[in-house]
């Protein structure tokens, strides 16, 4: 829903819009609430706060307005990467086909971590397939939690690495991307947002895909990435109850019950996880649709409040005016009556 914390609806030709991206943790949302004065739920561990997509208030950076986007991670600890894409596209899509485009995107890592490791490079790739490439001069990465780094050169050292390894940000760094630091003040963070501003708005992959090339989510980018993952998870799951299976054999005839109740217990929990797994790959196409009709459904009643409240001032500004006249007109014959009790009586 194209709207502000304050359900101010986003002026798109002049608001600045930046989505803030990242894994669970890496400070999203508490990056949002200091620059914008925002009290977006905050985590203090890597359980997630953030399920759903939310708008920060709007606050003003050099004389513009600003909003940031806040989403969850491809790491989340509540919802499925389903769910997530689910909701992110949706967002995407119903604001894009209403002439709604964003200014940037911040990606946030944590500068803390050792190595970009497996949540890291998902949150990252997933990224890159939502934004596509061509609009990687809109992206910042923003290196957070300098202040839990044991030492400033080893945090620069490391930056440098994610700079300059192939296997961590250099390719997009080298397409347009920015690195930059946060240092979790204020005026650092509206430094890195400053820097949006000037940028013209992008149109995102994701946003092509699914409105100007009419793809079904599963076949975009993203949308194969995720079924991808979940493809390889679902061959993993099945190997693990296949040799549960071959373990509970091999216990039935070694006349170990406890064991084999053990497995039975474990298998039956392996393919609760599949059966899940493998109905998030069918549902991804449906749900999607779904959430995109309530999110146009609730664009549709705010920008109906809008008109509303635009009449509204319109029809009051016409009782001023009119009220004005009516004043005026009173006061030009009061006028004339004084000045007629002030003419000399002969």
């Amino acid at each position: 829903m194209a709207t502000s914390g304050g359900n101010r609806p986003l002026n798109m030709e002049q608001d600045t819009v930046i989505a803030v991206m990242g894994p669970t943790g890496s400070g999203k949302s508490t990056f949002i609430n200091l620059v914008s004065g925002s009290k977006l739920p905050v985590s203090d561990s890597l359980r997630s706060c953030t399920n759903t997509v939310q708008e920060s208030e709007i606050f003003y950076v050099s004389g513009h307005p600003v909003t940031l986007i806040d989403t969850p991670g491809f790491d989340d600890t509540i919802m499925s990467d389903t769910d997530v894409l689910k909701l992110i596209a949706s967002y995407l899509t119903t604001t894009y086909e209403h002439g709604f485009k964003l200014s940037g995107v911040i990606y946030m890592h944590r500068i803390t971590d050792r190595r970009v490791g497996g949540i890291s490079k998902k949150n990252f790739g997933m990224l890159r397939k939502l934004c596509g490439d061509e609009t990687l001069e809109n992206v910042a990465i923003v290196t957070t939690m300098w202040d839990q780094e044991s030492s400033e050169e080893k945090g620069t050292a490391r930056e440098q690495e994610l700079m300059t390894d192939p296997l961590f940000f250099k390719h997009v760094v080298d397409k347009g991307a920015q690195m930059l630091r946060h240092d979790n003040g204020s005026v650092s963070a509206r430094n890195i947002v400053s820097r949006f501003i000037s940028k013209s708005p992008v149109t995102l992959r994701i946003q092509k895909e699914l409105v100007d090339e009419n793809k079904d989510i599963g076949d975009t980018a993203a949308g194969i990435a995720v079924q991808g993952s979940l493809a390889t998870l679902i061959e993993e799951h099945k190997r693990e109850i296949r040799t549960l299976q071959e373990d509970m054999l091999k216990a039935m005839r070694e006349h170990d019950l406890q064991t084999k109740q053990e497995l039975e217990e474990e298998r039956a929990e392996m393919e609760i996880k599949l059966k899940k797994m493998e109905n998030d790959r069918q549902r991804l196409s449906r749900e999607y649709l779904e959430e995109k009709a309530k999110v146009d459904a609730e664009l549709r009643r705010l920008q109906e409040e809008l008109y509303a409240t635009r009449e509204s001032r319109a029809n009051a500004q016409k009782e001023v005016e009119d009220l004005k006249a009516n004043t005026k007109t009173r006061r030009t014959l009061f006028s004339k009556i004084s000045n007629i009790f002030r003419r000399p009586r002969h």
